[in-house]
């Protein structure tokens, strides 16, 4: 091998030297024989450097995953012989290998089994076990083999292509009938003679049961002698923890409820008989037991400390995972709590107690845990609608202290992050404490206001405490009013919007800054103040943001750089949706016309509509007003209407497929609150939008574009769904009034959605506007030349798309637009077209017209069947025929 290029192998190499060992290793893999020097050099331990070796097995791996099937059969027997050889010279080395270097190899091993097994290597595990014995460097090495293994067959995050899956499969199963009972046995016989001598091979063993526990014959591990050993580890403070995974992925394995119970049956009998617990007695527990169960509380309650090296700043993996188990001893906490709510209460105020008495002299991990605890028990003793101040009533005083003690002892003052937010968070999940004892208000409030909260130095913490202030404040607004106006003057500077040229950087992010606007519309519409100092406040809030948005969208308009006319559009749409938030206040019971802010919403709406005309950054624009309209349709009701028609002409201006999707439930919306009052606009635009969505349809587009498939797609879904509302809001006058051609083109186009479409969502969509269509316009009345328009198409259409090859009946999509299929004949029936189109078109050449209709499979069926049809969906409600003079 280049000597010159292994030197870059080591850490400490220069940058030169490291780039010339990457690409010797790149041309090993090119090489089609040089996997055999690194093969011959694991063999004959001709490298004693660890990084050499490393690479050896890296250049071994590389050849069995990728070029296996290339190598002759003596080659793939030099492989075998060469880890086997590597294996024996494992049991005789002074020192073990490296563990990376251990690693690597059982990879290797574990490559080549999942290749090999099937065919060539059966006895893969006997040839492993007949080289380690009960040597424990031999151990090692086998049981990370076999965790390697399990990896390659079990493992949910490996993704595997179907082949491999079905490979792995048939391995699993050859495993359980050839050899699973002897690898279980090889298991016993290791954790029997290393678990008082040698931890880590134990823990290691333990770790391969829990792992192949879920896929294996369970009673090979859920019996008297595995279950004891596993019980008497637990009594061992070195295997106690692995002891108890491995338990839990025994009880933790899917399987049939009635095997389960057994299981656990089971499992109950062998912890009754060493001694554990007795069923009989949990009801009532002894002196004994609950100083069992109370010294396993505190123990779960140490382990929620957090530990020095946690990094709050820029959490990782392990932050992610420590995060987690904190959520699983949760659920062990809570299980705790219902073998006994007072002693867990009892044990969570002791600790709270006496932590906070001294929480300046205390570390920061112990005094969050210590409100931790008092969050938790909000859900491990759980009440209805949050009452755990009132009920039961040593519980609600023992809480009520505890919350006392909090909001009093300055602890939110405490100078770390997690402690500040725990706090917090404490406050807002027990926000009634503050209906009992308003008189703690004041604190708690400057404590969200001052550098504890919302200036605080984390953005983190300035962040959570925007939503969680928004909380507290919307909970609490019957008490809010003394403080209305002090809290809209210490949040002023926070409501301040940042242009991009300011420089200046604003201590919330633009999304922190909603929930501050949507707190001030609360704080102001749930005041007890009248009407005109309710709008005078909401002037206040959103006149800054009405001034600030003219000016940027001039600035906007001249704007040349592509980078700084996002910013200001970014800008102008924060501004549009803080105001939008701000209406978020506004409920039936105080409405705006109520609150008398109407005056102020319209002006906003005048100012805020011309950034439609706007023809830089349409996209972010456009979105940002179209959410306001939508608000402003709930609260404004009818005095938005006159904003209506320029609004939709703008939006309607250069569209694309996007931009009709988000349009068209705008109109939706106006459509079905207003009916009858819009009926005028929506006949002058109807034609305007759906020149627009066909226009948009009609583009031609890239066969294998699945991107502008999807946009077209949810486009004619939106289109159908327009025309939904139309006619379900009673307007179909609206369709009616657009000339003959036009409503003949409109129908056609739901039939194709109906029928043509592979869609079942659209089509269920468009036998419901067939359905509503019939139903209003199916009389005498209806428009001239729809009778023949329901024999001609809607009928078919309803026989037509169920036999389409796409009409896919195991979807349940496909299901729903199936009956409602059969709810639009049912309508055709019951306005008689059905009867009228049998009475004078069913003879021999008109039913065999409607056979070939209906393509093949509709051929089978005889024509003396096909009148019989007819004629049984003439009945009327009571299901019998009517009279020749009734017909």
């Amino acid at each position: 091998m280049d000597e010159q290029a292994l030197l870059g192998l080591n850490p400490n190499a220069d940058s030169d030297f490291r780039q010339r060992a990457l690409a010797y290793f790149e041309q090993l893999k090119i090489s089609p024989d040089a996997w055999q020097v690194c093969a011959e050099a694991l063999a004959q331990r001709t490298y004693s450097d660890d990084h050499i070796k490393f690479f050896c097995f890296q250049v071994l791996e590389h050849q069995v995953k990728y070029k296996y099937s290339e190598l002759t059969t003596v080659q793939q027997q030099l492989i075998r012989e060469t880890l086997i050889s590597w294996l024996q010279a494992q049991m005789l080395n002074p020192q073990p290998e490296k563990t990376f270097i251990r690693n690597k190899a059982a990879q290797v091993f574990a490559l080549l089994f999942v290749t090999e097994y099937l065919t060539k290597w059966p006895k893969f595990f006997f040839d492993i076990l007949s080289v380690v014995d009960l040597n424990p460097r031999g151990v090692d090495l086998y049981l990370r083999i076999l965790m390697a293994i399990d990896s390659e067959l079990v493992d949910r995050d490996v993704v595997h292509t179907s082949e491999e899956a079905r490979r792995n499969t048939l391995i699993k199963d050859t495993m359980r009938e050839q050899c699973i009972p002897n690898l279980v046995e090889s298991w016993y016989q290791i954790l029997q003679n290393y678990q008082y001598t040698n931890s880590e091979v134990t823990c290691q063993c333990l770790e391969v049961v829990g792992a192949y526990v879920s896929w294996i014959d369970l009673s090979l591990i859920a019996n008297d002698r595995f279950i004891n050993m596993l019980l008497g580890h637990m009594s061992i403070e070195v295997l106690r923890e692995e002891a108890c995974d491995c338990l839990f992925e025994i009880v933790n394995k899917g399987m049939d409820p009635v095997d389960k119970m057994k299981l656990v049956e089971s499992l109950c009998r062998v912890l009754q008989s060493a001694g554990f617990f007795s069923i009989d007695q949990l009801t009532v527990l002894s002196d004994q037991q609950k100083a069992n169960v109370e010294a396993i509380m505190l123990a779960v309650m140490k382990k929620l400390t957090y530990d020095e090296e946690y990094n709050f700043e820029n959490e990782g993996e392990d932050e992610a995972m420590f995060v987690e188990y904190r959520k699983q001893l949760k659920l062990l906490l809570d299980r705790l709590a219902q073998v006994s709510p007072e002693l867990l209460l009892a044990s969570v105020r002791r600790v709270f107690s006496s932590t906070l008495q001294n929480w300046q002299t205390t570390r920061f991990m112990e005094v969050e845990v210590a409100i931790r605890l008092l969050y938790m028990l909000a859900e491990a003793l759980p009440v209805s609608h949050g009452a755990h101040f009132s009920g039961d009533v040593s519980k609600a005083s023992a809480l009520q202290d505890m919350m006392r003690t909090l909001v009093t002892s300055g602890v939110s003052s405490y100078q770390h992050t997690s402690v500040t937010l725990e706090f917090f968070e404490t406050v807002v999940r027990y926000e009634k404490f503050f209906t009992v004892e308003p008189q703690h208000i004041p604190c708690v409030l400057m404590a969200f206001l001052d550098h504890r909260g919302l200036r605080h130095s984390s953005a983190k913490v300035r962040s959570r405490t925007a939503y969680l202030f928004s909380r507290f404040v919307k909970s609490l607004n019957k008490q809010m009013n003394p403080f209305i106006e002090d809290i809209l003057n210490r949040i002023q500077d926070l409501l301040e919007l940042s242009p991009p040229e300011n420089g200046y950087q604003s201590l919330l992010s633009s999304d922190d800054q909603l929930f501050i606007y949507e707190t001030a519309g609360v704080l102001i519409v749930n005041s007890e103040y009248p009407a005109e100092r309710k709008q005078a406040l909401m002037r206040n809030l959103l006149t800054p943001l009405m001034e600030k948005f003219k000016i940027l969208l001039e600035k906007l308009m001249l704007a040349q750089d592509e980078e700084r006319q996002a910013s200001l559009a970014d800008c102008l749409n924060h501004a549009v949706g803080f105001a939008s938030r701000t209406s978020k206040a506004f409920s039936n019971k105080q409405t705006v016309k109520q609150c008398g802010c109407s005056e102020v919403y319209l002006d906003c709406l005048q100012t805020f509509l011309p950034a439609l005309s706007c023809p830089l950054q349409k996209d972010i624009l456009r979105s940002g007003v179209r959410t306001f309209l939508h608000r402003m349709i709930i609260c404004l009701e009818e005095e938005v209407l006159p904003f209506i028609p320029s609004a939709s002409e703008h939006m309607l201006k250069d569209c694309e497929a996007k931009d009709l999707q988000e349009f068209i439930p705008l109109i939706n919306q106006i459509t079905a609150k207003f009916k009858i009052q819009v009926s005028p606009f929506l006949q002058q635009m109807f034609m305007p939008l759906l020149h627009a969505i066909f226009e948009v349809l009609l583009r031609p587009a890239e066969e294998n574009d699945q991107s502008a498939a999807l946009e077209k797609q949810m486009l004619r879904r939106s289109y159908f769904a327009f025309l939904q509302t139309v006619t379900g809001s009673g307007m179909s006058e609206v369709i009616a009034n657009q000339g003959a051609e036009n409503v003949e083109r409109v129908l056609v186009t739901v039939i194709q959605g109906a029928v043509e479409y592979p869609d079942p969502i659209a089509q269920k969509t468009c036998f419901i506007i067939l359905s509503k269509l019939v139903e209003l316009w199916g009389g005498k009345d209806g428009p001239v030349g729809f009778a023949d328009f329901v024999y001609k198409h809607i009928v078919p259409a309803c026989f037509l798309a169920p036999l389409k090859q796409t009409f896919d009946l195991a979807d349940a999509q496909t299901v729903l637009a199936l009956s409602e299929c059969a709810v639009t004949l049912k309508t055709i029936h019951l306005k008689r077209t059905l009867k009228q189109m049998y009475i004078h078109r069913a003879d021999q050449e008109e039913l065999a017209l409607w056979a070939k209709l209906c393509g093949p499979r509709m051929c089978s069926v005889s024509s003396t069947r096909i009148p019989a049809f007819l004629a049984s969906s003439s009945r009327d409600n009571s299901g019998v025929l009517p009279s020749a003079s009734a017909a």
